[in-house]
């Protein structure tokens, strides 16, 4: 049995994320939420789900003992962020000025007051919350099946810049040009929930299980 572990490290939306791998799993698959350090280490593919502060999820992820196992796992097994849990693969945050895992180098932004205009003049309320298209930059496993330019959901104030955009699988335009996905070896993130975003979000979990980075 292969075992999918959503990490609960204080974030929102576990459940949504977790029933949303279960409709896509074989059935040699089974999915759990999960704090335990020894379940992160133990499991096959891993989610890092994201709603909430980025410092108090990496509070939570370093007092818990989390810390160690979900880096470990980023050298070992497929892994999937989302959101938050994307947010937290990079250096720091302007949210709370937190410190990220530095997994990649780059910091999350909040999105600048003067950027938020559309073409016409009218004011972008932060946080974005709705559905975006989502275009790739580049061609990936976690894409297959799903166009260029799909609509996805995102709930947001913040957003990664990284240094090297040579990670960077999908941008977004939100007042200003945004990455939305970054992917690199055994690690796919995304700023938007695949967990609400109906048929393609299903597509982009399954991928994932179906995986062989």
């Amino acid at each position: 049995m292969k075992r999918i572990v959503v990490v609960d490290y204080g974030s929102g939306n576990l459940k949504s994320v977790s029933k949303a791998l279960e409709a896509v799993a074989g059935k040699d698959e089974s999915v759990a939420v999960s704090s335990d350090p020894a379940a992160v280490r133990s499991a096959d593919r891993i989610v890092l789900p994201g709603q909430g502060a980025m410092g108090d999820c990496m509070k939570h992820l370093n007092e818990s003992g989390l810390r160690e196992e979900v880096l470990r796992a980023f050298s070992e097994k497929p892994v999937f962020a989302v959101c938050i849990g994307l947010q937290m693969l990079f250096e720091e945050s302007e949210e709370g000025n937190s410190l990220g895992l530095g997994v990649f180098r780059g910091r999350v932004l909040r999105f600048p007051p003067t950027a938020m205009r559309t073409a016409s003049g009218a004011r972008l309320k932060v946080p974005e919350m709705g559905w975006n298209r989502v275009y790739q930059t580049r061609s990936h496993p976690l894409w297959e099946g799903i166009a260029d330019g799909s609509w996805f959901y995102l709930v947001h104030s913040y957003f990664a810049a990284p240094e090297d955009m040579r990670i960077v699988a999908g941008m977004t335009s939100y007042g200003l040009p945004y990455t939305t996905a970054v992917a690199k070896g055994n690690i796919f993130a995304t700023q938007f929930h695949p967990e609400k975003s109906a048929a393609d979000g299903l597509r982009l979990y399954s991928n994932f299980l179906r995986w062989n980075p």
